[in-house]
């Protein structure tokens, strides 16, 4: 990709300058008045337990963009996208394999970061700037999120073929720079804020998948540390192009501004107060949140914006605040109209024959260009947001099942011969590996029809085939699909594991959303994940959904509606405080 017609073509890190030493680039301004303190932040008091009264249905609002999509797409099909994320691991981390795509992985020993042995992924097939040769070259965007996605459908990344993945990816801790944070590559940052916050979302993720790596906390420490003081020398200013964290300093160049970096610091703060119980954590993740609340437009650059919606949702639902979540999600699916990265938002509509409603990348660039990684991890923060603001369980049920549906054709066994730039070797990974993105029109105008699958990496440099528009940096997240989403006996009604990727959060119950997208009621029957008999609690109801279930439930959903399925142990006494439904002991139930 370009900068500005998609995720940035990152130079490999043993190509990356180092940006901290950028003469171009327009600093932060040293006014001493940046640095004011904040008030400590303070956890209100958790009020006085009640008795629970059953009903006051959740009002559901919408997202006007989502309104636009269809209800049931015309092209609806559904992957089994938990296989599709197994048969992604087997695959790329086959040491062994040898054929004319693999091995897609090698030993990278070169980096003075770790005391372990790191690894590196192709970003592409067939990128010529990497492999064994260029053993440093490798993002983190990549390989972190290969191993998260793992995790997330059950795969052990810390004993498999004799490698602890999660220990590996410590390659990519800045330690011999002044930075202390989690880089795309291994040597300098990168002079584009999101590629430099990316990185350290993802590995907060792999951390709560894999507690307890030798190495990890400190790691973690430090990048919350270097949050926090970020946010406080910013002050209540995110208008750069990419932050210094060595520095301090923050620095506008070619690039738009990245005011929704704000987002990625309140969500790694706030997880960064779950885990060490730190309040000085909150108090920046407050910080930043209020920054990126007050801006007077979507700043959406790249892929943070969305983690800004679920913070403010979990303050509000936990802390009873009152942020328009809304305006937060309007921002993410609408996009920035007028100044900035414009146009950068959810695709609604159809393109050609396809139903392209859902996808996430931009809706300007040749009429528009959707990214496969972006889909994917577009629902890791949007999916458990509706736990906390179940008020928004109808929208992101909908467009998730469009999402879900339209991302499959960015594999190129689901797409066929005529909307994709690479046909005659479509059979090249078994469709394990999709494309880049899917562009309405032909970025290298060869091709005529409406939509095409393909990729930037024939763009990149000189000599880089077209096989490079198989992107493994964009299905690495595929793993994040394969554990929120699930079918269920009703075709077009999907369950969607609202725990998965709520990290560091306190999850006791199971908790999964079910949309349905048809005109009338539906039963549909509901797998339950425990063995001990359960009643089935409905957040957007309040009130039961089923009551002594030894085995799998029948429940009805109404019609364009959800239920937010809480399983708790049969007979299990609820009561209210504030606006959460506890057991006896507080343990929150719903919110």
């Amino acid at each position: 990709m370009t900068l500005m017609t998609g995720m940035a073509a990152c130079k490999p890190a043993d190509e990356r300058e180092d940006i901290s030493a950028d003469p171009s680039a327009e600093p932060l301004s040293e006014d001493p008045s940046a640095e004011a303190p904040q008030p400590e932040w303070e956890e209100p008091e958790p009020g006085e337990i009640v008795p629970f009264e059953s009903g006051g249905k959740v009002t559901q609002v919408s997202i006007s963009r989502v309104d636009l999509m269809p209800d049931m797409p015309s092209t609806y099909k559904m992957l089994d996208w938990r296989q599709k994320a197994l048969d992604y691991d087997a695959y790329v981390f086959d040491w062994n394999a040898s054929d004319e795509v693999r091995p897609l992985i090698w030993l990278d020993r070169t980096s003075n970061n770790s005391p372990y042995d790191g690894f590196g992924l192709y970003t592409t097939v067939g990128d010529i700037r990497q492999g064994p040769e260029h053993p440093g070259a490798h993002e983190a965007i990549n390989t972190m999120a290969a191993v998260m996605g793992a995790g997330l459908v059950g795969i052990d990344k810390t004993s498999q073929d004799g490698y602890n993945y999660p220990q590996m990816l410590q390659n990519y801790f800045s330690k011999i720079t002044p930075w202390k944070i989690m880089l795309n590559g291994t040597s300098g940052g990168a002079g584009d804020w999101w590629y430099n916050m990316l990185p350290n979302l993802l590995y907060w993720g792999v951390c709560d998948i894999f507690p307890d790596v030798e190495g990890a906390e400190t790691i973690l420490r430090s990048v919350a540390d270097q949050f926090a003081k970020a946010d406080e020398k910013l002050a209540g200013n995110y208008g750069w192009s990419y932050f210094d964290y060595g520095k301090m300093k923050g620095y506008k160049t070619g690039i738009p501004r990245q005011e929704d970096a704000a987002a990625g610091h309140a969500w790694v703060l706030l997880n960064a107060y779950r885990h060490f119980g730190d309040k000085s954590y909150m108090t920046r993740a407050v910080s930043a949140l209020n920054t990126l609340y007050g801006q007077s437009e979507s700043r959406f650059y790249e892929i943070v914006m969305p983690f800004g919606a679920y913070v403010a949702a979990v303050m509000n639902g936990c802390y009873g605040t009152s942020y328009d979540v809304g305006k937060i999600l309007r921002w993410t699916f609408e996009g920035n109209r007028s100044n900035g990265r414009t146009g950068w938002a959810v695709t609604v509509g159809t393109w050609g024959p396809y139903d392209i409603s859902g996808l996430q990348g931009s809706i300007t660039d040749g009429g528009g260009y959707a990214f496969q990684m972006n889909c994917y991890e577009m629902a890791w923060p949007l999916v458990p947001l509706v736990k906390y603001q179940p008020k928004f369980a109808a929208t992101i049920g909908k467009w998730m099942l469009n999402n879900a549906s339209a991302s499959r054709l960015f594999f190129p066994d689901e797409i066929d011969d005529e909307h994709q730039y690479c046909a005659d070797i479509k059979d090249l990974t078994g469709g394990i590996i999709g494309y880049e993105g899917l562009r309405k029109t032909d970025r290298y105008r060869k091709m005529t029809v409406e939509p095409v699958a393909e990729g930037d990496g024939p763009s990149w440099m000189s000599g880089m085939p077209d096989c490079t528009m198989f992107s493994l940096y964009s299905t690495s997240p595929i793993g994040i699909f394969g554990a929120i989403i699930a079918t269920t006996d009703v075709e077009g009604i999907l369950s969607l594991d609202c725990n998965a990727t709520d990290f560091y959060a306190q999850r006791p119950f199971p908790c999964h959303l079910i949309y349905n997208p048809f005109d009338t009621e539906k039963t549909v029957t509901y797998s339950r994940c425990g063995s001990e008999p359960y009643d089935l609690f409905d957040g957007v109801a309040r009130d039961y959904a089923a009551r002594g279930q030894s085995s799998d439930a029948v429940v009805t959903v109404p019609a364009k509606g959800a239920v937010l399925l809480y399983e708790i142990p049969a007979g299990t006494e609820l009561f209210s405080r504030g606006n959460a439904v506890v057991t006896r002991d507080g343990t929150v139930v719903a919110y």
